[in-house]
Order: structure tokens, then sequence, then C-alpha cells
């Protein structure tokens, strides 16, 4: 069975990139385009690592950090992308429990080996 990735980005050009890319890399891959949606699937379904996006409507990656790591109580390795890749948010990522932090733009073949790094972390 293959790794499922939560991927939750609102940059539906980069999000359709990344899925495409992910899915040839043998995950199995769900994408929402905002923080509601990541929501509602997290109540249901907890994937083998969460990529996320800071900046997202409804609800952004650091409050996603938050969620699961403290509502959920989950351990779920989370890796957070994005372009506001300033001191502040790269911290807030961290301590709140982010795995690890990557600055748009994204290469998808970065992407993947750290996806594989820390899914076999686990």
């Amino acid at each position: 069975m293959s790794e499922r990735v939560l991927l939750a980005d609102d940059d539906q050009l980069l999000a359709s990139l990344l899925n495409f890319r992910l899915k040839k890399g043998g995950y199995d891959v769900h994408h929402s385009s905002n923080g509601k949606e990541v929501k509602e699937y997290l109540k249901t379904e907890m994937p083998d690592i969460i990529v996320s996006d800071i900046m997202m409507p409804y609800f952004s990656g650091i409050e996603l950090i938050d969620f699961v790591r403290n509502e959920l109580k989950s351990n779920t390795p989370i890796i957070i992308i994005s372009s506001a890749g300033n001191e502040e948010n790269v911290l807030s990522a961290f301590e709140l429990g982010a795995n690890d932090f990557i600055t748009k733009p994204v290469s998808p073949t970065e992407l993947l080996v750290r996806v594989a790094r820390e899914i076999n972390k686990k």
C-alpha cells in the first residue's frame, strides 16, 4: 500500500504540479485547497505525511500544525512550504511541531526527497 500524503495548498498551479510528482513518486495524494477542507479531512483520515502551505484561506498552515499536534495528538510528519519564509513563520512552524520547512518556489524533486526522508523516520 502506498503512503498517503495530504497536500494542502491554495495555489492550484503549484498544487497540481506537486500532486503529479508525488503520485508519480508512488504516493497516494489527497489535495485540499483551503483550511476548512483540511480540517474536515483530518477528522476522518490521518495521512502518513502532511505537506502544507502557510498562507491558506480559513485556516493557516501554522494553525494546522497546532491542530494536528495539540487537538488530534498526532505525530504525523508535517512539511511546511511557503513563500512567506520569514524567520518568524519558520520559527513558529518548528516551535509548534513542524518537521521540515521548504521555501517557495518548491522543487518537486526536493519535496519528494524530503517527504521520503520524513516517512522513513517513522
